[in-house]
Order: structure tokens, then C-alpha cells, then sequence
């Protein structure tokens, strides 16, 4: 007997169950139900369609009607026996299927998770990455995005997003996933146009307390890595200086991480420049305030005054007052730099708040 392929080679025991139905009016046993659920796991994993095992399952059953029995309590054996055994090969499928999604899913989160920690060995992570459309030789940037609740790949927000970059530049090289509540969009690092789209839709889509970092582009092994503990960082920064911009980009902040190498430099700056601000009444912090909105506002006195709804003469007071407690002059250019400086260091080392 020649042996059966694709559909039809699934269908073993099935022939039985007709038979038995069709002669005894008899329904398939636990053990057969079984059988079923097992062959439709298996047509699952050999890559069968659903559609087209149940094709051959009506097909059979076709061929194995019962010769002259064209009774109703006879037709009905034989249709409730074939719904019983289609219904398991369906379940049996169904389960193969959703347990493939959830092993894809975690190969998936695995990958990402290596991929963005540089945990993996390179040779490896490349094969892995090519699977979806990464090609590792390539400089890559990361752009990371966070709102007022978390986000997982399967959240509208994400889901949107990720629809709008594909529908504009397709899934290769690109990959837009989720990590500790963020969204992530890596991409080619000469594609500036892709994370400036993804910024833009991330933001939209997000909308309240949307925050988008983009970190520079890396190549290496570890690049992708690397820029997104950059992204990551960028996002540290924000939140600690105080920045309203919805969108920031690494390269635009590097003398901040520069300030912060030496950290125990920058203390000794802070300290020793702004420390005597504290023998103001009320503390430093009023002061510090002033110079942070006199600094942000380009040392325009009238601006400055504005953002603190303060008067331009309160505001020419309390810079007097700084000249007297710290000897520095915000309005000389000469001494305008140091206690600039030490006006972000404070920022960056949250100062007086931690001493």
C-alpha cells in the first residue's frame, strides 16, 4: 500500500472510527480521542494548514458513508463520531499552535534581551538577529520612548507604533519591541529618518508624559547596547535636570556624562562655589532657583523674572545677593561660567536636596 503524505498521512485511526460508527452506531473511545488530539499536534508541527486537514478529514469521511444505510439514526452515528474526532485533530492543532506562538514569543524576549545587554556570544546573537531582519554588521541606533504607564509588545501603543513604521519602511533592519515598561525602536544608524518617524509617532501615541531618547549611533558587537544604555541614560538625565523637551538625543547632552565622570570633582565645584547660598534665609534652593531660570533664560533679566513671576528688580536683588554670599558674578562672563557650572552640577547631583 502506498503510503500517504501531507494531509491524508494524519488520518490514521480515523478510517476506524467511521467504520465502527457506521456498523454499530458506536462512538469514538478515550483512547481514539486521544489518537486524534496527538495527530493534530503533529499535522501542526509538520507546518499543515488547519484548513486543509480538515479537508481531508471530510474527504474520508466521504468515502467511508456507509453503503445502503441511508437512514437518519445511521447518518447521525457517523456525522456525530466524524464531529467528535475533527473536533480533537482541531483541539490537539489549536494547542500546538498557541504553545509555538508562546515558545516563539519567549525566543523572541530572550533575543531582545541579549540583544540589548550584549550577553550573547556575538557569532550567535548575529544569526538570531538575522532571523528577524537584523544584520549586525551594521552601525545601529536606539531610541527609547516612555509615557505614564508601562508598555509590553502587545499594548495598543505599541502596536500602533509599530504599524506606522512598518506601513512607512517595512520591517527590514528595524525592530520595534519592548523593554521595562518602554517602548524600542532600534534602526540602522544612518536611517536618522526612521527614528525621528518613530519619535514623532511614539509621541502622539503616547501622548501624556511622553519622553523619547535617542542614543548615538554604535557599531560592534555590542552596539545596539551600547546605545541604549545611552537612550537610558539620556532619559536619567531628563527626569534630573528638569528638561521639557519631549524629544532628546545623546549627542546633543554630552557634556553633561563629561560634568559627571568625576563626580567627586564636581561635588568639591558645587560646594565650594554654591555652599555659602545656604546662609541665605530661607536656604539655597530659592537662589539656586533664580540662577537655574536666569542661566536657562540666556541671562535675560526680564525673562527670567518672568518664568519666576518674580519683578526684574526682585530678580536684580536676589543676583546681588548670590554676587555677595559666593563672590561670583552672574552678569561677568569671566565668573558667569564657573557658577554656571556649578549650577548643573548641582542639577546633576541634586544639590542641596542631597548633600
Amino acid at each position: 500500500m502506498e503510503a500517504r503524505t501531507g494531509p491524508e498521512a494524519y488520518l490514521d485511526g480515523y478510517e476506524q472510527i467511521l467504520t465502527d460508527a457506521a456498523g454499530t452506531g458506536r462512538r469514538p473511545d478515550r483512547r481514539q480521542i486521544d489518537s486524534r488530539r496527538a495527530s493534530g499536534e503533529q499535522a501542526a508541527e509538520a507546518g499543515l494548514s488547519l484548513r486543509s486537514c480538515v479537508a481531508a478529514h471530510l474527504s474520508a469521511t466521504r468515502r467511508h458513508w456507509p453503503a445502503g444505510r441511508t437512514s437518519a439514526a445511521g447518518a447521525d452515528h457517523v456525522l456525530g463520531a466524524a464531529e467528535q474526532a475533527i473536533d480533537a485533530f482541531a483541539e490537539g492543532y489549536e494547542r500546538a499552535q498557541r504553545l509555538a506562538v508562546r515558545q516563539e514569543a519567549a525566543d523572541r524576549r530572550e533575543f531582545v534581551d541579549d540583544l540589548l545587554h550584549g550577553r550573547s556570544h556575538l557569532g550567535r546573537l548575529a544569526e538570531r538577529a538575522e532571523r528577524i531582519g537584523l544584520l549586525l554588521s551594521y552601525a545601529y541606533a536606539v531610541a527609547v520612548a516612555e509615557g505614564a504607564e508601562p508598555y509590553d509588545d502587545f499594548h495598543p501603543v505599541t502596536r500602533q507604533v509599530d504599524a506606522s513604521l512598518v506601513g512607512r519602511f517595512g520591517s527590514r533592519n528595524i525592530l520595534i519591541t519592548t523593554k521595562d515598561g518602554r517602548i524600542i525602536c532600534i534602526a540602522p544608524g544612518d536611517q536618522t529618518d526612521v527614528l525621528t518617524y518613530f519619535a514623532k509617532q511614539a509621541h502622539s501615541a503616547i501622548n501624556v508624559g511622553a519622553r523619547i531618547a535617542v542614543g548615538r549611533a554604535k557599531g560592534g558587537g555590542g552596539g545596539v547596547a551600547h546605545s541604549y544604555e545611552e537612550a537610558l541614560s539620556t532619559l536619567e538625565l531628563a527626569a534630573r535636570m528638569g528638561f521639557d523637551e519631549p524629544v532628546l538625543k545623546a549627542s546633543d547632552l554630552l557634556v553633561f556624562p563629561v560634568l559627571a565622570r568625576d563626580r567627586q570633582a564636581l561635588a568639591d565645584l558645587v560646594h565650594t562655589t554654591l555652599g555659602p547660598l545656604r546662609q541665605a534665609r530661607g536656604g539655597a534652593l530659592p537662589l539656586l532657583e533664580t540662577l537655574n531660570a536666569y542661566f536657562d533664560a540666556g541671562c535675560v533679566s526680564a525673562e527670567a523674572a518672568r518664568t519666576l513671576s518674580l519683578s526684574v528688580r526682585a530678580l536684580t536683588y536676589r543676583l546681588r545677593r548670590i554676587h555677595t554670599l559666593t563672590g561670583c558674578d552672574a552678569a561677568d562672563p569671566a565668573q558667569r561660567y564657573t557658577l554656571q557650572t556649578a549650577v548643573i552640577g548641582a542639577r546633576l547631583l541634586d544639590w542641596p536636596a542631597r548633600s
